[in-house]
């Protein structure tokens, strides 16, 4: 029995399962940056119309 191919085996496996896991990591934190970053624009334009919320709602016109 060789000892040696099999402790390589499992090291490839570890390996390979840990560049899994990163890429699953690397994927969801893509997915919550995006997130917070739409979050944050919809704050932005919340705090906007709050500021003056009456512009654009009435048209004065004279003649």
């Amino acid at each position: 029995m060789n000892i040696s191919s099999l402790g390589n085996t499992g090291i490839g496996l570890q390996i390979t399962d840990t560049k899994n896991m990163n890429a699953i990591d690397i994927a969801m934190l893509k997915k919550s940056l995006d997130s917070v970053e739409t979050n944050g624009d919809m704050i932005t334009q919340m705090m906007e119309r709050s500021i003056n919320p009456n512009i654009g709602g009435n048209i004065d016109i004279r003649l």
